[in-house]
């Protein structure tokens, strides 16, 4: 297993083990399959070479198990914030450490960018497993937000969490 930073040329398989992700967990993402699968491939790639954003992925065998992104503030009085977005392990790669692995690039690359002082991120509530990774890695949890998320009929909160770099 290794974790790299994905590029353009990693973006088919970005795309579809995100779509993976929004159809199996579609309480846990604000974006919905139906939405995600009719961008252009050409969004996906620009996903993965934004000086705004940072993806990393989990491989298995060369297969991409797992993912994770940092989003960077272009705003200059949130410079120093950026949030962690976009995080799934599929059901094949899960309880190898993974999540956690990923988790620790994001916190890496957030320690190398001068001037960033918190990351934030949401989690589903109710997704225990999620949001016991994040407390193991420093994340602590400082609101909800009810109703944050409707899937068909039935709402979702997320828990909002952050951590100091």
């Amino acid at each position: 297993m290794w974790i790299e930073r994905l590029d353009a040329s990693h973006a088919l398989d970005y795309r579809a083990l995100m779509l993976e992700a929004y159809d199996l967990h579609p309480q846990a993402f604000t974006s919905s399959v139906r939405e995600r699968a009719a961008m252009p491939l050409a969004w996906w790639e620009s996903r993965l070479t934004s000086k705004l954003d940072a993806v990393f992925g989990a491989f298995d065998e060369g297969k991409l198990g797992g993912i994770v992104g940092l989003a960077f503030e272009p705003r200059e009085k949130a410079r120093h914030k950026a949030t962690l977005f976009g995080m799934y392990v599929s059901p094949q790669a899960r309880q190898c450490g993974l999540g956690y692995q990923l988790v620790q690039a994001v916190l890496a690359e957030a320690q190398a960018h001068q001037g960033l002082r918190l990351i934030k991120l949401t989690v589903t509530a109710g997704n225990d497993a999620a949001f016991n990774l994040y407390r193991r890695c420093g994340f602590i949890q400082f609101g909800l937000e009810p109703m944050a998320v409707r899937v068909g009929e039935e709402y979702f909160d997320k828990i909002h969490m952050c951590r100091e770099i």
